[in-house]
């Protein structure tokens, strides 16, 4: 029996008229705390508010959130926002996957984002397969597409612009990339990125190695920098660092004094997330995914920018926004 279907697939969505330039999404990350729920509620109803074309719903290293996950994809559904589920192999077996993605399947979320994950504890430790489980995200596809109850499913997967830290060089990850599209995956969304050049060079990549699998939406992740030591966070966790040019900006706002200067230092970022975007969209890329900290403000300063979003604050347009 197949998956009930009740949501635009996300691949779907990217062609469906929008009200701004270009479709854009959200990523929303469990709530830890009542705080924090209440938050990401209000960030949900202000973004849909906005037009969001879909949101996603990120899973904890060793499927820590895996019943928070759930729970805020169900409730984002019914809002009704197409909802993307992210899910990771760690410390999970084959039964327990394809228990999960039953789950999944009867309550109609089938769109799904399929990753590898990090090892729990040390995102930069080695990778060890859950005996019992999987060792590719590729193979998670496949699984997918072997399921008659996950018919309906429309997969995405990560894509990285300046190729995965574990792989050898671009070649190897544009392999990796293509591997989990030819086995199923209808578009990626790709990790945070601060050169727009990299993505434009992994677009041409893969379409120059595969240029039937490599033509596939690659959605653009973007995070606007509102915190110096939260994006240097944020990268050393990918591997990956922030381009000099932009860490001397950065710096130079903060003049010496992240916390004093804080004010300056989120009117570099949002000014840099709003740059990125314009090049984007004159790009043609078929949406924007802002990586939102379950919050809305940064995110909604740079859809204003791009004239695709009142002004945030009271007395301004959109005083409903938290």
């Amino acid at each position: 029996m197949a998956s009930i279907r009740r949501q635009v697939a996300v691949s779907q969505s990217l062609s469906l008229n929008t009200p701004g330039r270009v479709p854009f999404s959200v990523e929303f990350m469990p709530p830890r705390d009542d705080a924090a729920e209440e938050r990401l509620w209000n960030a949900a109803e202000a973004f849909h508010d906005l037009g969001v074309s879909f949101a996603s719903v990120t899973y904890g290293a060793g499927g820590s959130t895996r019943e928070r996950t759930l729970r805020v994809a169900e409730r984002l559904g019914t809002k009704p926002l197409t909802t993307l589920v992210h899910m990771t192999l760690v410390q999970h077996t084959q039964e327990e996957l394809q228990d999960m993605l039953r789950t999944y399947a009867s309550l109609g979320l089938t769109n799904l984002l399929a990753l590898r994950g990090d090892p729990p504890g040390d995102p930069n430790a080695e990778w060890v397969p859950t005996p019992g489980g999987l060792s590719y995200a590729s193979e998670l596809i496949e699984l997918i597409r072997e399921m008659p109850e996950c018919a309906d499913f429309d997969i995405g997967i990560a894509s990285f612009p300046e190729g995965h830290y574990r792989t050898g060089s671009l070649e190897q990850d544009t392999e990796y990339t293509l591997a989990k599209l030819r086995a199923g995956a209808q578009y990626s969304i790709t990790q945070m990125f601060f050169d727009v050049d990299h993505y434009l060079r992994l677009r041409d990549r893969l379409a120059k190695a595969d240029p039937e699998h490599g033509q596939k939406p690659i959605i653009p992740g973007l995070m606007p920098i509102t915190s110096l030591r939260s994006v240097r966070r944020q990268m050393e966790l990918a591997g990956a660092a922030l381009p000099p040019k932009l860490e001397k900006r950065l710096l130079d706002a903060a003049a010496g004094d992240e916390v004093a200067n804080r004010d300056a230092i989120r009117e570099v970022g949002i000014e840099v997330t709003t740059e990125m975007a314009e090049r984007l969209i004159a790009e043609g890329v078929p949406d924007l995914h802002f990586m939102t900290m379950n919050n809305v403000r940064a995110t909604q300063e740079v859809l204003h920018n791009l004239g695709m979003a009142p002004a945030w604050g009271p007395g301004l347009g959109h005083d409903m926004v938290r």
